[in-house]
């Protein structure tokens, strides 16, 4: 797969520093870098974005993550690897990154589950990290990034 961009350099400078600032405030919801990676991953697993899986796998691996934990991702619910607060924002990521399937979205019930393990900062951290996912695993979707690359 080839990159559609030629010169990646022409992007408006305006959306690097908005994303900067998404991810200021992702960061200062206080969720650990070793919950949000797998938030990551499976949102673009979902999305089928080899960039940011790849990118993702070494984010989580940078932020303390095993390997066995990464292999399981997709299975999370099948595989005894995760706690259940990571369980409940998994669950959040997949609904909130379903949508485009026609799923019912965020129910209550997952709502409920991950507002018992987590504050509202928090919730809105994950959630601001699904959605910025979501917002690259689009662009990149679009462009073609190949996966190989990691982005800090």
């Amino acid at each position: 797969m080839e990159n559609r961009l030629k010169n990646k350099n022409t992007n408006n400078p305006g959306v690097r520093s908005a994303v900067q600032h998404l991810q200021k405030a992702i960061a200062a919801g206080g969720v650990a870098p070793k919950l949000l990676a797998p938030v990551h991953l499976r949102a673009s697993q979902i999305n089928n974005c080899s960039a940011c899986v790849y990118a993702g796998v070494a984010g989580a691996k940078k932020a303390g993550d095993t390997d066995e934990r990464l292999h399981n991702v997709a299975a999370w619910r099948e595989a005894p690897f995760y706690t259940d607060a990571e369980r409940a924002a998994l669950a959040l990521t997949e609904a909130a990154t379903r949508l485009q399937d026609g799923a019912p979205g965020v129910t209550d019930e997952i709502w409920e589950e991950a507002d018992a393990h987590f504050t509202e900062e928090q919730i809105g951290a994950i959630n601001l990290e699904i959605a910025l996912t979501d917002f690259f695993n689009r662009i990149n979707r679009t462009i073609k990034e190949p996966a190989g690359k990691t982005w800090g």
